[in-house]
């Protein structure tokens, strides 16, 4: 049986370096595309170096987009590269756009273009939900973005769609609600937090400033996250899918677990900065994922305590070392 080879966009990022690990053990031959930058951020994926091939390409760039489907031969594409950071959406809303909704329609098409037996999973958010029409939020619960980043998310879920409907390419969304790990950028909250407590922790800073507290998230592991993408593009008909937790923590929920690890008082710490406030909040998102589990036999392996603690520990070792 020949082996199988899959192209990763975003392969530097959280999710890819993990779904490259996890394909990999699969047997996959993984291409992993990447911008041509001057400045090269690798360290997600320099333990995988000798093992995956990179490629350059470009969302932005249709053509450069069919020359790397042509020369990888793919039988499975995994769209994990955008403009993912939801405060940055809100400062570059064009290039947002550009990169998490338009790039999306460029992928399809090359696909369309090069070779229709491709498989593609288009990485989708939960923050498409936006302002909740109902709680948990499943695969048929109305959207309602509340940021650029939420929008253009839309836009790449139901173009994703539109050529599943048009062009019979097995196309898939996985609707994935927040997850974390280790290897989350400093920017997102959860890795904010874990990074300030073990600045703190070590002697190397004083207080963690913060917004809003309350803000609920469901909030999973991005290994096991990965998994389930897999598992989408393995069934036999193309589908849509919710992968979460199923259960919510707020932030505040999030900094006691995290400080207690480290036998700390949250509340000596923390400092609340309105700098920190987004102009339109999404207070509370919590997914139901009973479909994946149902027919992808998907569940998270994960706990929240357990995420945050490893997410700490790693901190812990990267500022000592």
């Amino acid at each position: 049986m020949a082996q199988k080879v899959a192209l990763i966009t975003g392969v530097t990022g959280q999710d890819g370096s993990y779904l490259a690990e996890f394909l990999l053990e699969q047997g996959y031959r993984v291409f992993g595309m990447v911008r041509r930058s001057s400045e090269e951020k690798f360290e997600r994926i320099s333990h995988l170096m000798d093992k995956i091939e990179l490629v350059q390409g470009d969302l932005l760039d249709q053509f450069s987009l069919i020359s790397v489907l042509q020369e990888t031969k793919p039988s499975e594409v995994y769209n994990l590269a955008a403009q993912s950071f939801v405060p940055t959406s809100w400062k570059q809303p064009v290039l947002t756009s550009e990169f998490t909704a338009i790039g999306v329609t460029k992928l399809l098409e090359s696909i369309r273009f090069v070779d229709r037996n491709i498989r593609i999973y288009q990485a989708s958010s939960s923050e498409m939900y936006g302002k909740v029409r109902e709680t948990p939020q499943t695969e048929l619960t109305p959207f309602y973005p509340r940021s650029p980043y939420g929008v253009s998310k839309v836009y790449g879920h139901y173009i994703t769609v539109n050529y599943r409907e048009s062009y019979g390419i097995f196309a898939v969304s996985g609707i994935l609600f927040n997850h974390e790990s280790p290897r989350r950028g400093l920017e997102f909250v959860t890795r904010k937090v874990t990074d300030g407590v073990a600045r703190i922790k070590l002697g190397l800073s004083e207080e963690l400033r913060l917004g809003n507290l309350d803000a609920k998230r469901d909030w999973g592991f991005a290994g096991d996250y990965v998994r389930a993408m897999w598992l989408m593009l393995q069934q036999s008909t193309p589908e849509d899918y919710v992968i979460a937790t199923g259960d919510t923590h707020s932030v505040r929920e999030l900094v006691q677990v995290a400080f207690s690890h480290v036998d700390l008082d949250w509340e000596q710490f923390v400092k609340i900065d309105k700098a920190f406030l987004r102009p339109a909040e999404v207070d509370l998102l919590v997914g139901d994922s009973s479909k994946a589990k149902q027919e992808l036999g998907w569940e998270p392996t994960v706990s929240f305590e357990q995420m945050i603690k490893m997410m700490v520990d790693a901190d812990l070792e990267r500022l000592k070392s």
